[in-house]
């Protein structure tokens, strides 16, 4: 690979809560292990190149998040890029949009991205706003992964079978349903694919999701101690979980 290239998509629109650090984290992250980067922004009615390796999409609010949706819907250059392997991380309102369906800003079904299956649905429940931890994956020493950052959100989203989450909740709302073992999933993973209600910019407050994402574009990474990542992470998790 002679660049690594990362696409973040209409962050105007979906940069509501900061999501657009997330790409300064992986450029930080990807340099420090010597490789080259070049950051492509795509503006509303831009078109979408489908030949990057990563791509970024944040939270906003239901008006931007519907017309996102149309816009990526009629250039389909996103589901392209997935469908050829890139990585994405979809966050909030970018998660929904990735999933089969969801509300539009008049509160009506519409078709989403369809990249992963999952159905976000409103409800009169309580909106989900407040400070969120996950349990992600077992790192390489067998330690679960916990993860932190800020939701705020109303729509409950439900995985579809044989998905598998980011993560289950530990503390706060994440996807809002309980799966069949009775537990709260968190976002999504499918293969590149990682989607979650986690704003903070969550990979500023979670480095090893941040090289989870750099991994699954350039594979097996050299290490890198980052110690002021490293204290944030380790700060907001024994705030918040002090359990772990």
């Amino acid at each position: 690979m002679s660049k690594l290239q990362i696409v973040r998509l209409y962050h105007d629109l979906l940069g509501t809560y900061g999501d657009q650090g997330n790409a300064e984290v992986l450029i930080h992250r990807a340099k420090a292990r010597g490789f080259e980067v070049e950051l492509h922004e795509v503006a509303p009615g831009e078109s979408i190149p489908d030949s990057a390796d990563i791509y970024l999409l944040g939270g906003g609010e239901d008006g931007p998040q519907s017309i996102a949706l149309e816009m990526l819907l009629v250039d389909g250059g996103l589901n392209r890029a997935v469908a050829k392997g890139a990585s994405l991380l979809a966050v909030c309102a970018g998660f929904q949009l990735i999933g089969t369906a969801l509300p539009n800003s008049a509160g009506q079904d519409v078709k989403g991205l369809e990249i992963v299956d999952v159905t976000t649905i409103y409800t009169e429940q309580e909106r989900c706003v407040g400070e969120l931890v996950i349990a992600g994956e077992l790192d390489s020493d067998g330690n679960q992964s916990i993860l932190t950052g800020f939701e705020n959100h109303q729509g409950r989203t439900k995985l579809g079978k044989g998905v598998s989450p980011l993560g289950i909740v530990l503390r706060g709302f994440g996807n809002g349903m309980a799966n069949d073992s009775g537990q709260i999933d968190e976002g999504v993973q499918m293969g590149n694919v990682f989607g979650t209600y986690m704003h903070g910019p969550v990979l500023a407050r979670n480095p090893t999701l941040a090289d989870q994402i750099l991994t699954s574009s350039l594979g097996a990474l050299a290490t890198y101690d980052d110690e002021f990542a490293q204290a944030l992470a380790l700060e907001r998790r024994a705030t918040l979980w002090p359990n772990n």
